[in-house]
């Protein structure tokens, strides 16, 4: 990888603010068509839902920091007394893995993005 490259947030090298939004509307759909997990948003504002994600990922991912939401810990602790354990968290990982391949996100950046995301996996379970 360059240097130039290396030095660009993650956000930047998925593509900005076009290509997060493009990555958060097919995430959810993913999401919504899962048995798994998609009882978690029956009751969720979904339109709220995506712009909640779509800043924190942003934010997440080195982009400008827009969140204003709870801290995962907060956010998620009605759900983990609904059940949400590491199954469903796994089952989030892995749309979100199908979501970044899908729009052809390179592998590395992939990665990188995943780890972000399992660095919450505490915080998402109240662990």
């Amino acid at each position: 990888m360059s240097t130039a490259a290396q030095e660009k947030s993650v956000y930047e090298q998925i593509g900005g603010e076009p290509a997060m939004a493009a990555a958060v509307d097919v995430f959810y759909r993913k999401v919504l068509s899962d048995d798994r997990i998609s009882h978690f948003f029956e009751d969720v504002d979904m339109e709220r839902q995506a712009a909640k994600q779509k800043a924190f990922l942003t934010m997440v991912t080195g982009g400008p920091s827009n969140y204003s939401g709870k801290d995962m810990r907060a956010g998620h602790a009605p759900l983990v007394k609904r059940g949400l354990n590491e199954t469903h968290f796994d089952a989030v990982v892995e749309h979100l893995r199908a979501t970044l391949e899908e729009l052809n996100v390179p592998a590395p950046l992939v990665e990188r993005v995943l780890a972000i995301a399992g660095g919450a996996r505490a915080d998402v379970l109240n662990r």
